[in-house]
């Protein structure tokens, strides 16, 4: 049996440990919808017609992944590590681009490949726009990329049989049409614990800011309904492995115990994903042994297998901010952005890194929305929809929304690279107390014509 010792140890040398070294690079990742304008399933044999056409134009990208049936489902770029690829099904593409030190250079080549692919799609009467869930997703077969983690991953999501007294909303498909923006940022592990706290804070804003994933059709009453997917589905039966944190966080050690209170639900042996009913990672190296799934010719079948310190390398929470192995802090909780408008959210995230003071600052002398008797995770949960409470005058949480974008402003206006101008969209927004999701149904409701809002959130 594992040591508490050891696997404190380990969680530190995996997540905190490589911390030490600032680097102060910026990753993107950027997820999208395809779309398939005949109001039909995305052709799957178009999406690997597409990919192919991608690595004859950009020679760099050589394939790093390979589905069961043969087909190219992920693209890499060794040079400078962007990654083309498809997440979770076919009907998602993602551009991760590589680390880089200024927005600008991430910005020139994430317009490069998109351009590229989407004039590529409408050679076959698709497109990609940029939506928090996809418009079209129930012309879709919601169907995994045959491939050992994204089958591991559906069949997890499946799973809800295996637990009793949770409800579960109707939608295990929903990594298939839901998307995001990711932005990672190194942060020295001195102001870790800093970044955490302050950012949780701002979710609220965030969630008035950003807001792009409405279930058009079915649910018109959240704007940010991705929150709601990930909460209810058995990656939240933990609620520590999804959204905010619900403590704030005085050291390290406060750090390190988060990390010991989440779960796991899968490891790897001898190349097969073993998926098992998700149990808190302390209590599952208690156990001798634990009894898995695994996929194999087609079904799933029963497997045993003794826990294993390097299974801390499977932990995967999906916090609305994470600490990740490359010692970085991945921002997660932004809806895929209007095209156009795809900076804006790591331009806001960059721009406060090292205003943590000012920011705390902003939010303990607000009254517009904090202090008012709600927790930050309470406020997210009522600023993602799209009736705003009464007790919030929308005037004066604009000004705090502009206070915060000032202030991401001056953090970029200080690197003096010109980044602020990724900001612009965000200042837009707050003139007309609106976000991507509130413009969206408005534009429906005037004009009930979805086509054209697919068109003008994937211009770019």
């Amino acid at each position: 049996m594992i040591s508490e010792k050891e696997i404190k140890d380990r969680l530190y040398s995996e997540f905190i440990r490589p911390t030490h070294k600032e680097k102060n690079y910026i990753g993107v990742e950027i997820e999208i919808p395809i779309i398939n304008l005949d109001k039909k399933a995305v052709d799957f044999n178009v999406v690997h017609e597409v990919t192919d056409k991608i690595q004859k134009e950009f020679r760099d990208f050589k394939e790093d992944g390979i589905d069961y049936d043969g087909n190219v489902y992920s693209l890499k770029n060794d040079k400078n590590d962007d990654i083309v690829c498809y997440d979770c099904s076919y009907n998602n593409i993602e551009f991760a681009m590589g680390r880089e030190k200024d927005l600008f250079t991430i910005n020139d080549r994430f317009t490069e490949y998109y351009k590229f692919t989407k004039e590529c799609f409408e050679e076959y009467n698709h497109t990609l726009t940029g939506m928090g869930i996809n418009p079209y997703r129930k012309y879709n077969r919601h169907i995994p990329i045959p491939s050992e983690r994204y089958l591991m991953l559906y069949h997890h999501l499946q799973s809800t049989g295996d637990y009793d007294n949770i409800q579960f909303h109707d939608y295990p498909e929903y990594g298939m049409f839901s998307s995001a923006s990711q932005v990672q940022l190194d942060v020295s592990k001195e102001k870790l614990v800093q970044t955490i706290n302050v950012f949780s804070k701002i979710e609220p804003v965030k969630a008035l800011l950003f807001s792009n994933s409405v279930l058009i059709d079915d649910n018109n009453k959240f704007f940010c309904f991705r929150d709601v997917l990930w909460e209810h589905s058995t990656h939240g039966v933990n609620p520590h492995n999804i959204g905010m944190y619900d403590v704030e966080l005085n050291d390290i050690n406060d750090l390190q115990a988060y990390l010991e209170s989440l779960n796991m639900y899968c490891v790897v042996r001898n190349g097969s994903y073993i998926n098992f009913p998700s149990i808190n990672l302390l209590e599952y190296f208690q156990q001798e042994t634990i009894t898995g799934e695994k996929y194999c010719n087609g079904k799933y079948k029963k497997v045993t297998i003794t826990p294993e310190i390097d299974d801390i390398n499977y932990l995967r929470p999906f916090k609305f901010i994470n600490l990740t192995f490359r010692g970085t802090v991945e921002f997660r909780s932004v809806c895929t952005q209007p095209i156009s408008e795809s900076m804006s959210v790591a331009a806001f995230h960059l721009g406060l890194k090292d205003k943590l003071d000012a920011l705390d600052e902003i939010i303990s002398e607000d009254d517009s929305l904090y202090h008012k008797g709600y927790t930050a995770g309470e406020l997210r949960k009522l600023l993602i929809q799209s009736k705003i409470p009464p007790f919030i005058d929308k005037n004066e949480v604009c000004k705090l929304s502009k206070s915060i974008v000032d202030l991401a402003s001056e953090g970029l206006k200080e690197r003096g690279l010109g980044e602020e101008t990724f900001l612009n969209p965000l200042y837009g927004r707050i003139k007309k107390q609106t976000n991507p999701a509130r413009e969206m149904i408005n534009l429906f409701n005037n004009e009930n014509d979805i086509e054209k809002i697919i068109k003008s959130y994937g211009d770019i």
